[in-house]
């Protein structure tokens, strides 16, 4: 399978009336765009466009989403089973919007998933986004059957922000790339001798899939992935749009969509593809609540592993808690089958960064990788400009921040500054290889 994605690279975005891109710049028609998704699902109230640009003194809070505009050059949809029927990814010619990010922002509410996002100061190392011009789509919905829960499906602004992707990757179709992304995966049977001689290596995803009612879970091919299996798949159709972000998981352990359509994990190993191993690809799996799920798909992903002769693998994670013992019993089977595994997650320390990093841990696992603490704690002063609403933090109950401490007090303070948890920056951990974390010495 090859995917060739054509970066355009964007050098500034605006709102106009009209769709163009000329000079580096990406011109919206906002009315349009806004019309164009308000007509495409009823229970959106509310909506707005707005641009932040990295180094604004803004802060973005609550953020449900995060996704590359993309456009496909055959005309099917960038996201099979979700904006359109299900037809097949992974192969074929795409461009991609390079330096920008739909960026779905409630409006109003919050959710247990939703994080924030600071465009400048203290706060932007602590994401990936305040690198990228924020394309913020602000909106509401009459979904009233769960304003005031703390989990929210958030169905209508996310799929929002999945056709706004497309919407805004169309005006770029007929641009020159100014560079080409060329990704190869040869048929694992069908390798040369040399290839063969490798080391091979693959990669296990663990992509959240806990809730066990509909509409919050990772979906994959527009299948939730609480009702999946493990299976074999091309990285490359992790980068095509194979799979979109869920609704649950606290926020700075999340991988939003942007994250799977950019896996710089997957893009590591493929640079290494046929020089030191050979990378014979993804073994998609999930997350499970059960015992007995949890060890189900442990052993299908050792007997897929085993079959391809997997040599090494990586294992890596959604989320943090209950994952953990997803986490754990894969790399254990998989080592106790004798193939050496390096683990990619975030921890939980709690806020003195002092206790038991995963729920559950084995000697077994000795290479581990960790992209930071979720209870660390950050306090930091207010931003100018606030895109989407800051009481969200204090009221809607999302990971990380908190209405009341004794201590501490509110998170939201009435000046506008902060002080959450490191759980609360929007895919914060970056556990999907953004993260530029390291290590303090002790």
């Amino acid at each position: 399978m090859k995917l060739e994605i054509g970066n355009v690279q964007v050098k500034d975005v605006i709102l106009g009336t009209e769709n163009s891109f000329k000079d580096g710049v990406l011109t919206i028609d906002k009315q349009a765009a806004i019309d164009y998704l308000k007509g495409e699902d009823d229970h959106i109230t509310e909506l707005d466009i707005v641009i932040a640009h990295p180094g604004d003194d803004t802060r973005i809070v609550p953020v449900i989403e995060t996704i590359e505009p993309r456009v496909r050059m055959d005309g099917r949809c960038v996201f099979p089973g979700v904006t359109d029927e299900v037809v097949p990814c992974g192969d074929g010619e795409l461009k991609a919007a390079k330096g920008t990010c739909i960026t779905v922002v409630g409006k109003e509410w919050g959710s247990f998933g939703d994080g924030v996002i600071d465009m400048g100061g203290e706060g932007a190392k602590h994401t990936y986004w305040s690198k990228l011009i924020n394309i913020c789509l602000v909106g509401d919905t009459d979904e009233e059957f769960e304003r005031h829960e703390q989990q929210k499906c958030n169905h209508a602004l996310r799929w929002a922000g999945h056709r706004f992707a497309e919407y805004v990757g169309k005006i770029i179709k007929d641009v020159e790339p100014d560079d080409t992304e060329t990704y190869e995966f040869d048929p694992v049977l069908k390798r040369d001798e040399k290839r063969n001689g490798l080391p091979n290596v693959a990669i296990v995803l663990q992509p959240q899939s806990q809730m066990e009612a509909m509409g919050y879970n990772d979906l994959l091919y527009g299948w939730d992935m609480n009702h999946f299996l493990p299976t074999f798949m091309s990285p490359t159709e992790v980068f095509d749009g194979s799979i979109i972000s869920g609704s649950f998981m606290p926020a700075s352990s999340k991988w939003s969509t942007y994250e799977f359509q950019n896996f710089p994990l997957i893009k590591e190993l493929f640079k290494h593809d046929g020089v030191d191993y050979n990378f014979v690809g993804v073994i998609m799996s999930n997350l499970n609540v059960a015992l007995v799920q949890k060890e189900r798909s442990a052993v299908m992903v050792r007997n897929i592993a085993l079959n391809l002769g997997v040599d090494y693998a990586i294992v890596t994670e959604e989320g943090y808690g209950n994952p953990d013992t997803d986490y754990v019993r894969c790399q254990v089977i998989l080592e106790d089958a004798g193939i050496g595994v390096v683990g990619v997650s975030n921890e939980s320390d709690g806020r003195d960064g002092e206790g038991q990093p995963l729920v559950v841990l084995n000697e077994k696992m000795n290479a581990l990788v960790s992209t930071g603490n979720v209870g660390e704690l950050c306090e930091l002063p207010a931003c100018k400009t606030v895109i989407g609403n800051l009481e969200a933090m204090n009221r809607d109950g999302m990971s990380g921040s908190w209405g009341y401490d004794e201590r501490l007090g509110k998170s939201a303070r009435d000046d506008g500054s902060i002080i959450m948890e490191d759980n609360n920056w929007f895919c914060g951990d970056h556990i999907s290889g953004f993260s530029l974390k390291t290590m303090a010495e002790v």
